[in-house]
């Protein structure tokens, strides 16, 4: 857990062991209580998009999205990062970010276009790190790019999603797009960027 509000899938990069990851002080920490109620409050979320209560729904998965953040700075802050963290928390970073923008396309909230566009740039850099990550790649720092990428997008979603409900609402659909058009452009540098760097770390972490 000791990237946050970015791409944190980097931190997959670590040897660990099972042991080391299922100790007291892994498990029972205050992020990661923070990060299963995240994942246990999901189908609360879709359940209010499905009433086609979008207003509720928007403002419940901004909340979720914020909680990231929080998280991230309660691990730093109080000395409580974990190596179950690192594997929890973006675990639940991505599954809260596919079901927020899944349940909004459903249910006809969101842009089905801007949808797979940010969901197929989001697929493709977990393959990218999962697959280079069983290659032997070696952890590397997050980049500013992609912290601003997934930043911009976090507050976009909710915000495009609530401006669907009209009347004055629809502010937040010029907030949206102010947003979310850069994020998607600055996410699919950072994931150019990143090929690269994936490779001069597969190089790094295979020499003996």
């Amino acid at each position: 857990m000791s990237c946050r509000g970015g791409d944190c899938h980097a931190d997959y990069s670590d040897a660990v062991t099972w042991k080391s990851v299922f100790t007291w002080r892994s498990v029972f920490t205050v992020p990661n209580l923070i990060s299963v109620v995240r994942l246990a409050m999901l189908p609360t979320y879709v359940s209010l998009m499905a009433d086609d209560r979008v207003v509720a729904g928007s403002w419940f998965f901004g909340l979720l999205a914020f909680t990231d953040w929080i998280d991230g700075y309660i691990a730093r802050r109080f000395n409580q990062v974990s190596e179950l963290g690192k594997i929890i928390d973006p675990v639940a970073d991505r599954l809260v970010f596919f079901v927020g923008i899944g349940a909004a396309m459903y249910y006809d909230h969101f842009p089905m276009w801007f949808g797979i566009v940010i969901l197929v740039r989001e697929v493709s850099i977990a393959a990218l790190m999962v697959g280079a990550t069983a290659l032997g790649m070696e952890r590397f720092p997050v980049t500013k790019l992609g912290k601003w990428a997934t930043f911009a997008l976090m507050s976009a979603v909710p915000w495009i999603t609530l401006g669907s409900a009209g009347g004055w609402w629809s502010i937040f659909t010029v907030m949206g797009w102010a947003a979310g058009i850069p994020g998607a452009v600055i996410s699919y540098v950072s994931f150019v960027k990143y090929i690269p760097t994936v490779r001069a770390h597969m190089a790094s972490g295979r020499q003996p």
